[in-house]
């Protein structure tokens, strides 16, 4: 018994006590002598405990180490600040000699700043899948109805209805998209501050809400009208065109192969894609411009319909409306 007792003590004294038994109750006054620690049991913990535990004794600490932190979002230097365009090109001309031939080949663009941002989105509106002159013809009309080109405002849009904007040439799907930006403007879900504000990804999401501005508009107004630096109109043809040519392929390449070709020219994709057009334009491939639709490359010389650009230079215009800068 005293043995057992020993090789067990978690077992109480008073346990071995019970005993009616002299000699049990001697061994059991003996053994209680023998000077003992009890044995420590340690909980063995599953892998989930084990987390519960460590993240539990870290405290708030690990917790804020291991949340993710919030991405911050950087609205980029327009092209239109001093030195962005300088500083673009050379950029452009270290990361890709082939594209830096066609840079030589060519003047830098000139921009210009026209138009508030919703004057540029309900002009792109007007513009869309029309010839130019038929374009222009409406647009004139348009800004007459709204006053003056200063009167282009939300306001102003949701003022007129479907029957006025029909009279003038206007679809009725165009007026639904026209009715549909002036309205998020209206609430507050659109605003020329906050589109100036946001960021490219931002933007592109907000903008694409808009019924009747697609992923293309969005490129395009970006670049035209925002003079955002780093934006790659993946869907646009003549870009798509003028890579091909520039990387010497044999087909053009996809929407989904366009980022990865263009990767080096980052963060100046916007001026790479200008000098698509360029390169497009200087061999001589017809265009939806040339062929009367209104879908054309930009131009050198005397400038656009808006005019303005001095003899001998380019400026940076739409290549879907050839209006200078979307504004």
């Amino acid at each position: 018994m005293g043995e057992q007792t020993l090789s067990q003590p978690h077992l109480s004294t008073a346990a071995v006590q019970e005993s009616p038994s002299p000699t049990a109750a001697a061994t059991a006054t003996a053994t209680t002598k023998i000077p003992f620690r009890p044995r420590k049991i340690r909980k063995v913990l599953s892998e989930g405990d084990a987390q519960q535990d460590s993240s539990s004794s870290s405290g708030p600490t690990k917790k804020a180490a291991n949340s993710r932190a919030p991405l911050l979002r950087v609205v980029p230097r327009p092209l239109s600040a001093e030195g962005e365009i300088d500083a673009a090109l050379r950029h452009l001309r270290a990361a890709d000699p082939h594209l830096a031939r066609v840079i030589d080949a060519h003047d830098p663009p000139i921009l210009q700043c026209l138009h508030p941002p919703f004057h540029s989105l309900a002009r792109s509106i007007l513009y869309q899948q029309l010839a130019l002159k038929a374009a222009a013809s409406i647009y004139a009309r348009f800004v007459a109805l709204c006053g003056s080109e200063a009167g282009v405002v939300p306001e102003a849009v949701l003022a007129l209805n479907p029957h006025q904007l029909r009279q003038i040439g206007v679809s009725s799907r165009k007026a639904s998209y026209l009715h549909d930006l002036a309205r998020k403007y209206h609430d507050g879900i659109l605003s020329d501050a906050s589109i100036v504000s946001m960021d490219d990804r931002s933007l592109f999401a907000m903008l694409t809400m808009v019924k009747g501005i697609g992923a293309w508009s969005v490129h395009m107004f970006m670049i035209f009208s925002l003079h955002r630096p780093d934006v790659l109109p993946v869907g646009d043809l003549g870009v798509r065109k003028g890579v091909q040519i520039l990387n010497g392929l044999e087909d053009i390449p996809r929407p989904s192969q366009m980022e990865q070709l263009c990767e080096r020219w980052r963060p100046y994709r916007s001026v790479g894609a200008w000098y698509m057009w360029r390169l497009l334009e200087s061999r001589g491939t017809p265009t939806m411009a040339s062929m009367g639709s209104g879908t054309g490359m930009p131009i050198t010389g005397g400038g656009g319909p808006g005019g303005g650009a001095p003899p001998q230079q380019t400026q940076l215009i739409d290549p879907i409306q050839m209006l200078p800068n979307l504004g």
